[in-house]
């Protein structure tokens, strides 16, 4: 697990570079995301892959399930310098994990969380590979 102080402080370098590069997120924003552009103390803003913005208290850098979802974001689409934090994920799954951290998940749910978004990740990786082989086997023929 990620040192607490190590994931805040890499949330507030993202942030940082995001908004050296962009006055303004033109992005649409959902019931469930904040309103205004600008992070309120004390909180980070992440957007998932359908666009969506979502404000976290700091305090939820301390779940594992977030840490995972933060290196597979970092691994998807790297630190990034022009934009917003992005998550891999739709905000159904961010807005269902959002209320199992509120609920304050158990250690049993966490494991299962973890292992699933795991599989995930692994199974996306493998589809990727067979289609990168394929394509090269298209090429060659």
């Amino acid at each position: 697990m990620m040192n607490t102080k190590k994931l805040i402080k890499m949330a507030k370098k993202w942030q940082q570079r995001a908004a050296l590069h962009r006055k303004r997120i033109s992005f649409q924003r959902s019931s469930t995301a904040t309103s205004s552009t600008a992070a309120e103390k004390g909180c980070f803003k992440v957007y998932t892959s359908d666009k969506t913005r979502f404000a976290f208290p700091i305090s939820y850098l301390r779940n594992s399930v977030l840490q995972e979802l933060l290196k597979i974001s970092e691994e998807e689409f790297g630190l990034s310098t022009e934009g917003p934090i992005t998550l891999p994920f739709d905000s159904v799954f961010l807005e269902y994990l959002i209320k199992l951290i509120e609920r304050r998940m158990d250690g049993d749910t966490e494991k299962a969380l973890l292992m699933s978004i795991s599989s995930a990740k692994c199974s996306l990786q493998c589809s990727l590979q067979q289609q990168e082989q394929s394509a090269q086997q298209l090429l060659v023929f």
